[in-house]
């Protein structure tokens, strides 16, 4: 009797206990901090083109920029052309924005320079809500859609608010009947 007990004891401390790896213990990873309270929209009248370049020059996404073709000296890149913006939120099958309150981004965050660019990203006064995250489909309205310019603030990534974008934007694909698309 005394040694089954000894058996169950070992098999459960061989089940409860880490198995040693060759390369050492495993790192613990710090936990990802929570997002701040965000409200999720789907009304692309909510969001200001401004405000969207500004967010997309402090995430250095790429679609934020126009680079000159070969220039003869070395000159900054320029933040897109806002109407072009507004034509591509206008022809975007779903926009999803997300907005917080100004007090939860990192302190420090204005006055940022980007490529040579100043930018100011302080988009409101504290207190207000500030576009901290985009993300928008487009569609042949038939079969397929593809996402595209899914940005988080600097200061906010890591925290699954992308994630969120990603997953609304999925949904109402889905609910739509199309297929999602993968780009290469």
């Amino acid at each position: 009797m005394a040694a089954s007990a000894k058996v169950a004891r070992l098999t459960t401390l061989a089940l409860f206990s880490p198995t040693p790896s060759p390369s050492g213990p495993k790192p613990i990873r710090p936990r990802a901090r929570a997002p701040p309270p965000i409200s999720i929209s789907m009304d692309p009248a909510l969001v200001d083109p401004v405000h969207l370049q500004a967010l997309m020059l402090s995430c250095a996404h790429s679609c934020a920029l126009r680079l000159s073709p070969a220039p003869p000296s070395p000159c900054p890149a320029e933040p897109v052309d806002l109407h072009k913006l507004r034509t591509a939120l206008a022809h975007s099958f779903v926009v999803v924005s997300v907005f917080c309150g100004a007090r939860f981004l990192a302190e420090g965050a204005e006055g940022q320079r980007f490529l040579g660019l100043d930018l100011d990203l302080g988009l409101g006064r504290q207190g207000e809500r500030r576009l901290v995250g985009f993300g928008r489909a487009v569609s042949d309205v038939g079969l397929t859609a593809s996402v595209h310019d899914v940005v988080v603030h600097p200061s906010l990534q890591r925290r699954g608010i992308g994630r969120k974008i990603v997953d609304k934007i999925t949904r109402v694909l889905h609910s739509r009947g199309h297929l999602l698309q993968a780009l290469l």
